[in-house]
């Protein structure tokens, strides 16, 4: 296959191989959102929305959906509500919603403050966001302030590569403190998969050394943690917690369809990784989520030892990687 990037005399435009695209959508509720349509020449293709921190909406390989869009659909920022559990009415889900990044999971006081679920960063728009191509990757840069006086001061620069003709993607993130204050760091990779790759004929591979149940209802059924099952009426969320020894890794694969895909990511940076099993009607959803924490509320955190911070001018990086593939 010729590279876009030079001459080619079997294309009009590199476009026709791979490339990403700048879009906006018309009508409802995600009116006038911004987002980059990426596709490789290899059957990968994502969006990305550019009014919502650079997340991961639509993710397909050679044509199968591999995402999770939940009831709520597109929802521009503007709709977003701060207030408890508010966050769920804007919830779009997709692949990718990154929460945080000073407060992850149950809403909660903490240390003077109300914090929504899983915080606010998901439904900030970018600052800046371009994209530029090499021989190997197509890349997607964005810079996210999550800043407000008279508190913290936060800046997300995110960088997604994906390969150009191998379909896996890789998701960089820097979080850099800009203020004068020490500031709780929270961050998850809300990853979410759906319908086709989840189905109850899905395989779930989630090779950790521990495996804990969040509350008594996920304990009942902790020995059918991998049990993937068909949409069921009535169906209550339930929430494992796994524990990585040297390498963190999760897969997923369908023989329906012959694909899979595997997420990988460094437990020593990640060092916490949620399951989230949501088999409802419509509700039909699979969570594998690592982060800086578990999903409790930032109260918990902190009264466990576990809440993480980040000193003023300070910076951390975290990264996650994933492939996808068929059999």
């Amino acid at each position: 296959m010729g590279d876009s990037m030079n001459f080619n005399p079997y294309i009009g435009h590199p476009g026709q191989l791979c490339g990403v695209e700048e879009v906006r959508l018309v009508g409802g509720k995600g009116d006038g959102m911004r987002f980059f349509e990426l596709h490789n020449a290899t059957g990968l293709r994502m969006t990305i929305a550019a009014d919502r921190a650079a997340d991961i909406y639509r993710l397909s390989f050679k044509g199968d959906n591999m995402g999770y869009l939940a009831p709520a659909g597109f929802v521009a920022p503007a709709y977003y509500d701060d207030r408890g559990t508010g966050f769920l009415k804007s919830f779009t889900a997709g692949f990718l919603t990154t929460c945080g990044l000073t407060a992850v999971g149950s809403p909660c006081h903490d240390e003077g403050e109300d914090l929504p679920l899983h915080g606010s960063i998901g439904n900030t728009p970018c600052e800046r966001i371009w994209w530029e191509e090499d021989s190997e990757y197509l890349h997607v840069h964005a810079h996210v302030n999550d800043s407000r006086i008279f508190g913290h001061k936060l800046r997300l620069i995110r960088h997604i590569r994906c390969g150009r003709e191998r379909n896996e993607f890789t998701i960089s993130d820097r979080i850099e403190n800009q203020g004068d204050r020490t500031t709780p760091l929270m961050l998850l990779y809300h990853l979410n998969m759906g319908y086709p790759l989840l189905s109850e004929d899905a395989v779930l591979n989630i090779p950790s050394v521990e495996v804990r149940p969040r509350d008594e209802h996920a304990a009942k059924d902790l020995d059918s943690w991998n049990k993937i099952l068909p949409p069921t009426p009535g169906f209550e969320e339930q929430c494992y917690y796994h524990r990585f020894a040297t390498e963190g890794r999760a897969a997923i694969y369908n023989p329906k369809i012959a694909k899979g895909l595997v997420i990988r990511f460094d437990p020593m940076q990640l060092d916490h990784f949620t399951q989230w099993k949501m088999m409802g009607v419509r509700d039909y959803v699979l969570g594998l989520e690592p982060g800086n924490c578990h999903p409790d509320g930032r109260d918990v955190m902190r009264r466990e030892g576990r809440l993480k911070f980040l000193e003023p001018g300070g910076a951390v990086c975290y990264e996650v990687h994933i492939s996808l593939y068929e059999e």
